[in-house]
C-alpha cells in the first residue's frame, strides 16, 4: 500500500544542473515513486534519505502544478529558450498517475503553451494515453522509455513493480506508428539476451545505452550505497556489474543501428 499525500507546491520548474545541465529546467509532478526500483539513483537523494518511510512506499501528489507551470512557464519563456526534463526524481507514469492526471494535465498545459523542447522519461506504457498531447508537440517532444533489459526474469529481480518488458515495447511501437520522436533507452544496461538489439531495431530508430558508473552522478557511488550488487551476486551475474558491462550491448546495437543513432550516457539525454 503506498502512502499518498496531496501537497501545495512552491516551485515546480527548478534549474537543471550536472548530468542534465544541457537543460534549462527539471518538471517532477510526484515526490517519489511506486515504481520503487532497486537500483533508482534518486534513493541516495535527500528526497529520499530524510524521509521515515521506505522508497516506493509514499508519494506525494503536487496538486496546484497544473497552475503553477502555466505561471512559471511563461515567465520562464520570456527569459530565454525553455528545455525540460520530465522527469529527474519521479516517474511521471507511475501507477497514481492513471487515477490522478496530474502528468496529462501538465501537457495540456505545454501543449498550449509549447516549450524549446520537453523530453519525457518514463518505464510506462501509460504515456500512450497521451499520444493526442504528445503529437501536438511534434519535433519539440521525444519521450524516452527505459528498457534496461529483454529478459523478463531480469526485470523482475530488478524492478519487480514496474511494468512488463513486453508491454513497454509495444508502448514505443505505438507512440512511434503515430510519428512522436522516440528512444529506447537502456539504463542501466542489465543483463540481457544476444537478441536485445535486434528486437529493438525492430521498433525503435534511436537508442541511448548508461549504465551505474556514468549515470548515477556519482561515478556508480550512489549504487554501490544502495547495495544493488547483491541482486546481481543472487543471480550469479555478477560480471555484469562492472564498468566494462555495458559494452556487450553497445556492441550488438552497433550492428543494427547506425552509429549516429546509438547514444551512451548523457548524450542520449539532451536536447
Amino acid at each position: 500500500m503506498v502512502n499518498v499525500q496531496r501537497k501545495q507546491s512552491k516551485q515546480l520548474l527548478t534549474k537543471a544542473s550536472g548530468f542534465l545541465e544541457g537543460y534549462s529546467h527539471t518538471l517532477n509532478p510526484y515526490t517519489g515513486c511506486a515504481f520503487a526500483c532497486s537500483y533508482c539513483y534518486v534513493r541516495q537523494m535527500p528526497v529520499a534519505l530524510f524521509r521515515s518511510e521506505a522508497w516506493g512506499s509514499w508519494v506525494d501528489v503536487k496538486e496546484n502544478a497544473p497552475a503553477l507551470l502555466a505561471k512559471e512557464l511563461a515567465r520562464a519563456k520570456s527569459k530565454g529558450p525553455v528545455t525540460i526534463f520530465f522527469s529527474s526524481a519521479t516517474d511521471p507514469y507511475q501507477p497514481i498517475e492513471y487515477k490522478e492526471c496530474l502528468t496529462r494535465a501538465l501537457l495540456e498545459v505545454m501543449s498550449a503553451d509549447p516549450p524549446d523542447f520537453l523530453f519525457v522519461q518514463t518505464r510506462s506504457p501509460l504515456v500512450t494515453r497521451d499520444a493526442d498531447l504528445l503529437q501536438l508537440l511534434g519535433d519539440r517532444v521525444r519521450v524516452s522509455m527505459t528498457v534496461e533489459t529483454d529478459r523478463e526474469e531480469i526485470r523482475r529481480a530488478f524492478t519487480p513493480a514496474a511494468p512488463p518488458i513486453a508491454a513497454r515495447l509495444e508502448a514505443l511501437r505505438e507512440l512511434a506508428s503515430r510519428g512522436i520522436p522516440v528512444q529506447a533507452t537502456i539504463a542501466p544496461a542489465l543483463p540481457s539476451s544476444d537478441g536485445f538489439a535486434e528486437r529493438l531495431a525492430g521498433i525503435v530508430d534511436r537508442v541511448c545505452i548508461d549504465d551505474y558508473f556514468m549515470g548515477d552522478g556519482s561515478g556508480g557511488g550512489r549504487t554501490g550505497r544502495i547495495g544493488v550488487r547483491a541482486i546481481y551476486d543472487a543471480l550469479e551475474l555478477t560480471d555484469w556489474y562492472s564498468r566494462d558491462a555495458y559494452r556487450r550491448v553497445h556492441e550488438q546495437l552497433l550492428r543494427h543501428f547506425p552509429q549516429e543513432r546509438v547514444f551512451i550516457s548523457q548524450a542520449g539525454f539532451l536536447p
